[in-house]
C-alpha cells in the first residue's frame, strides 16, 4: 500500500510517499513544494495544486493522510494554509483518493509513542523508522513523513478494530 502524508501550507507543503508492506515502511519519495513571497495568492494556489496533481499521477498513492490545521495566534497565515490543504484534498478527491486528517498530537503518538513530543523527536524518529541518512529538510517535509507514517499505522490499528467488531 502507498501512502501520501501531507504538512500543508502555501509557502512550503512538505510531501511524503511511503509504502507500507506488513510492518515494513520505505521512503518512496519526499520533499516539498514551494511557492514564491509576493505571488498572488491564486497563482500560488494553481501552483500547488498542479505540482499535487503531478504528484498524484507520477507516484499514485493508494490513500492519502493530511495534518489537521492547528490555529494559533496568527490567523492570517492559517488561512491560507486552510486553503493550500484544501487544494490538496481537491486533487485527492478528484482522483477518489481516501483522504485522512490527524492532529499533531495524534501524529506524535503514532510516530514517537508520547502525543506531547518534540519536534526533534519526531524528526529522529522518522529517519529511523525510515531508516533514512539524515533528517528530511526543510521540517515540513519530516513532519509530511511523519502525517504518512501515522496513517500507515493507524490503517493497520482501523483493520484489527473493524476484524474485531465483525466476530
Amino acid at each position: 500500500m502507498r501512502v501520501l502524508g501531507i504538512d500543508p501550507g502555501i509557502a512550503i507543503m512538505g510531501f511524503g510517499f511511503i509504502d507500507k508492506s506488513g510492518h515494513k515502511l520505505t521512503p518512496v519519495q519526499y520533499g516539498c513544494i514551494e511557492t514564491a513571497a509576493g505571488t498572488p495568492q491564486e497563482m500560488r494556489l494553481k501552483q500547488i495544486y498542479e505540482a499535487v496533481c503531478d504528484l498524484l499521477d507520477q507516484y499514485k498513492p493508494d490513500t492519502v493522510a493530511v495534518e489537521k490545521l492547528f490555529f494559533n495566534k496568527n490567523v492570517t497565515n492559517a488561512f491560507s494554509v486552510g486553503q493550500a490543504r484544501g487544494v490538496f484534498m481537491l486533487a485527492a478527491a478528484q482522483r477518489g483518493l481516501p483522504i485522512s486528517e490527524y492532529t499533531p498530537m495524534q501524529v506524535k503518538q503514532a510516530v514517537v509513542g508520547y502525543g506531547g513530543a518534540e519536534k526533534r523527536q519526531v524528526q529522529e524518529m522518522v529517519k529511523m523508522l525510515l531508516k533514512l541518512s539524515a533528517i528530511p529538510k526543510p521540517d515540513d517535509v519530516a513532519d509530511a513523513l511523519a502525517v504518512a507514517i501515522c496513517h500507515a499505522h493507524s490503517i493497520v490499528l482501523n483493520e484489527r478494530m473493524n476484524g474485531a467488531m465483525r466476530r
